[in-house]
């Protein structure tokens, strides 16, 4: 099912030539800020190992892991809640308030009770993707709800008129109906993710008599660590990583989805 909706003057960047530049420029000049910074500025060492940028990249790698994981299950649980809040004006009046206050509140807030109940499992690395996957989950939720209401009465006739119903339905018209609002959902859900990564894997201020061992490996808590103890060569080492990684996750996830999302778009 293909569709094309107007895209309301937003630019997206489709040619390879645009995506580079949108995502590559910016975060280059940064890199080269950074490379000149620690061209002065030899690697520290953190806890009397020697941080080499490999081991920072690997970090990154648990880090991705655990939002990846975090993403999944946002995603899985962000759809059925999105129909289900969509289903008719009874459940919109319902759900809608209901999971707006729900987005409201501060997902910390809940961190302290999660991190109690995953190390009775001896499980924090859940703890981690559990607080990731709240705070990700209402971004793709109002998202898709957005595009489940804009989809046109003649989209939807003309799926009765077909017999498409169940699980045809939602394979072949409401996916394909709300597919950009999924990627720009989970574009905002991953941003929310990078921005929390920092507090979810520096876990041990969340537990009673915490140690900085219980912190999980990761680039959040490399860099945090390097803050704290004064370390402005891993610090801004660790910041230079985290932008590569990330740009380059952007490049050759996001904006290839975005570029497919714009057949599916009405006009």
């Amino acid at each position: 099912m293909k569709h094309s909706r107007q895209s309301h003057h937003v630019f997206y960047a489709t040619t390879s030539v645009e995506r580079l530049y949108s995502i590559f420029i910016g975060p280059l000049i940064v890199i080269i800020f950074i490379v000149l910074v620690l061209k002065f500025l030899p690697l520290a060492s953190s806890h009397e190992k020697l941080i080499s940028f490999s081991d920072l990249f690997v970090a990154s790698g648990h880090t991705l892991v655990r939002l990846l994981i975090a993403y999944f299950f946002a995603l899985i649980c962000a759809l059925p809640i999105a129909l289900v809040a969509t289903y008719n004006k009874f459940t919109e009046k319902v759900f809608l308030p209901m999971f707006d206050i729900l987005e409201s509140i501060p997902v910390l807030a809940f961190f302290p009770i999660i991190i109690l109940f995953f190390i009775n499992m001896n499980f924090l690395n859940g703890a981690a993707i559990f607080i990731l996957f709240l705070s990700m989950l209402w971004n793709i939720v109002f998202t898709v709800v957005g595009g489940l209401k804009i989809i046109p009465r003649d989209i939807r006739s003309a799926s009765k008129v077909f017999g498409i119903t169940g699980w045809s339905y939602f394979k072949q018209v409401l996916i394909p109906a709300v597919f950009p609002e999924i990627v720009t959902g989970s574009i905002l859900a991953f941003a929310q993710g990078w921005n929390l990564i920092i507090v979810a894997e520096v876990i041990h201020t969340y537990i009673p008599s915490g140690v900085a061992s219980q912190d999980l490996t990761g680039i959040g808590s490399i860099l945090v660590h390097a803050s704290a103890s004064g370390q402005t060569d891993l610090f801004v080492a660790c910041i230079g990583v985290m932008i590569i990684v990330i740009a380059f996750f952007n490049y050759f996830i996001w904006q290839s989805l975005i570029h497919y999302a714009q057949r599916f778009k009405f006009e």
